[in-house]
Formats: structure tokens, C-alpha cells, sequence
């Protein structure tokens, strides 16, 4: 499915899965969160706050809760997608519209607003130091305006272009990859902003 730019365009364009994308909204929309698009998919939210999005795919569709490590999961319809390295978010996935069940949906909806509101989250473990990749830190020592400018960025920013930068093989695509996001870096912004 293409990104979205809004939640209408998301369920009108749903070449699968449609009637069940439908109830699933049907269901959401009464619990009180803001319906908005995030990462090209609806996501609905308290405050601002992420609790949970929508999302289908070729063998099932189904919702995704931020927080849902911390939700009480009595039905066991949470999974964690990938295990040891997603700690937060959790999926309940659905292969038929009869796996769709209002009130449970509702009751876990209602719980996780009541985390987001209280400010509860899975603490995010950082144990991966930034590491510069020697190109990148060579650029940034020729041009001072970006090197100031990635010195302002939090962490994680910094972060995700050092990665950009490293996963590259060759010399060619490093060098290829710091001229694209000099620029970037230069006017303050993270590598996957778009995204955000």
C-alpha cells in the first residue's frame, strides 16, 4: 500500500482488507483519540501522543500499540514482532473480520490511553555509543557551519547519520552519502524526518 498523506486517503485507497480496515476504524474513532497519519498509516493519539495505529498487510491486518509492553494483554493477542529488539510496541494481528472483536479492542484502546495519559513508557535502553565513521567526521572537520549544526542535534540524530554513513560498503556511496546529508545536517534536521 502507498503512503497516505491523510487518514481518508488511507481507507479509501485499501486494496485489501478493506472491510476490516473500515471496522477497525469504525472502532477507534469512538474512543476519544485524534485520528492522524504517521509513517503513511493512521495512528491515533492523546495529547500527542502515539497509543495506537492501524496497519494492513498481505497475510493479516491489525493495530499497533506504542506502549504495549505495559498493557495487561489478558486476551494474549499481543505479539512482539520482533523479539529482542522491539521493546515498546506490541501488534495484534487479524486474518479475518470474525477475529475482530469491538469491546476487547475498546477495553485495550481505553487501557492504553490511560498509560499515555499517565506518562507511562518502556524506558529506551541506548547502550550504543555514537561513533563517528572517519569520512563523516573528516567532512564535518572541513565544513565548521555543519559541524556546529551536528553538534547542536540531540543524540539520536547524530546517531542515525553516523549509522547512514557506516552501513555503507564502498568508499563511493560513503562519499555519495555525507554530500546528501551535509545539507541536511547543516539545516538542523534528521536524517528521517520525513518519516516523522
Amino acid at each position: 500500500m502507498r503512503r497516505a498523506k491523510t487518514p481518508d486517503d488511507f481507507f479509501a485507497n485499501a486494496t485489501q482488507w478493506r472491510d476490516e480496515l473500515a471496522s477497525l476504524r469504525e472502532i477507534l474513532l469512538t474512543t476519544g483519540l485524534k485520528e492522524e497519519i504517521k509513517w503513511g498509516a493512521p495512528c491515533y493519539t492523546l495529547d500527542g501522543v502515539n497509543v495506537v495505529g492501524i496497519g494492513a498487510f498481505k497475510s493479516y491486518v491489525g493495530l499497533w500499540f506504542h506502549q504495549g509492553a505495559l498493557l495487561q494483554d489478558e486476551a494474549g493477542a499481543l505479539i512482539n514482532a520482533q523479539e529482542g529488539v522491539t521493546k515498546a510496541q506490541r501488534q495484534w494481528r487479524m486474518t479475518s473480520a470474525a477475529d475482530i472483536k469491538p469491546a476487547r479492542i475498546r477495553a485495550y484502546v481505553k487501557e492504553a490511553a490511560a498509560l499515555a495519559k499517565a506518562g507511562e513508557k518502556v524506558a529506551v535502553e541506548r547502550k550504543k555509543p555514537l561513533v563517528l565513521p572517519p569520512e563523516l567526521e573528516a567532512a564535518l572537520k572541513k565544513d565548521k557551519t555543519a559541524a556546529a549544526a551536528f553538534k547542536a542535534l540531540k543524540p539520536g540524530l547524530r546517531r542515525e547519520y553516523a549509522d547512514y554513513v557506516s552501513e555503507a560498503r564502498q568508499a563511493a556511496t560513503k562519499a555519495r552519502r555525507i554530500e546528501k546529508i551535509l545539507p541536511m545536517i547543516r539545516a538542523g534536521g534528521g536524517l528521517n524526518d520525513k518519516y516523522r
